[in-house]
This record gives C-alpha cells, sequence and structure tokens, in this order.
C-alpha cells in the first residue's frame, strides 16, 4: 500500500490503476438542468471507483469543494502550490462502499445546485439509475429527458 503522507494524488492515482482491479458499476447518474439541453449521464469511472472502495487514496469531497471555491474568486491565480497542499496533504478517506462511493462523485462531479436540489420541484432533477435503463442507443440522444413517472415514484 502507498503511504498518503508521503505521496502526492498523483502518485496514488497511478499506484491504484496498476494495483487496483477496476471496479465497473452497473449504475449511473442522470441529471437535468433548466439551462441544459437535454440530460447528462455520468457514468462513474471504474478506476475512480476502485480507488474510493479500497480507501485510504482520495481526500474527502470537502477538498474539492474548496478548489471550486477558490477558483470561482475573481482574484482566482493558479496557484499550484495551494491546490498541492489540499489534494496531496489532507488525509484521504476509508473504504466506502459502491453506493457511498456513488455519492461521492455526485458531490465531486456533480454542479452543487442540481444534488443540493434533486427533490426541489415539481419532478427530480436527478437519478441513480441502471445502465440497463437508458435508451440502448444514442439516437436521439438530445431529447433525452428524466421520465415524469420517477417522479411521481420518489415523491
Amino acid at each position: 500500500m502507498i503511504d498518503w503522507r508521503t505521496s502526492k494524488l498523483i502518485d496514488r492515482i497511478d499506484w491504484a490503476r496498476a494495483n487496483l482491479a477496476p471496479v465497473r458499476t452497473e449504475y449511473c447518474v442522470v441529471y437535468e438542468d433548466i439551462n441544459m439541453k437535454c440530460a447528462t449521464v455520468m457514468h462513474p469511472d471504474p478506476h475512480c471507483m476502485a480507488m474510493l472502495m479500497h480507501g485510504g487514496l482520495m481526500p474527502p469531497v470537502e477538498v474539492w469543494h474548496k478548489l471550486e471555491e477558490d477558483e470561482a474568486r475573481p482574484d482566482f491565480t493558479n496557484h499550484s502550490d495551494f491546490r498541492g497542499h489540499l489534494l496531496h496533504e489532507t488525509e484521504p478517506m476509508g473504504p466506502l462502499t459502491e453506493r457511498e462511493a456513488i455519492e461521492f462523485l455526485i458531490k465531486k462531479d456533480i454542479p452543487a445546485h442540481i444534488w443540493k436540489t434533486w427533490d426541489h420541484g415539481n419532478k427530480p432533477k436527478m437519478v441513480v439509475c441502471r445502465r440497463s435503463q437508458l435508451p440502448a442507443t444514442r439516437e436521439w440522444r438530445n431529447a433525452w429527458r428524466i421520465a415524469d413517472e420517477i417522479g411521481e415514484k420518489a415523491a
């Protein structure tokens, strides 16, 4: 096992790719927003899932949010030392279940205004579903929307 105290995040990622079997999940996240032309599908990366489920490699999601806040400031300049400090020196999380890993990726990769208010309004803005529930072809991809029946089931 690689020691997080003496390695950078990129070294931990390289170690994981070389030493951990990818975890392919059957789940994906479909989300949409009023400003989006169609629904977006997030398929969790198998290597990232392996790292999260193994534990001891990835910093908590709050680190990524601090980076986003910093980058959103108008006076932001690319200060890689600050970024390195947060990503490389923050103690990694322990092992996560498949569900917890997907929740982590939702909070890390999907805009916060979507996942924080996913169930507000007339229907949900986001659903976790099986890949098999998606259309088999990408034909009519720009017309994809979350089905209204899902909102009725979630309520």
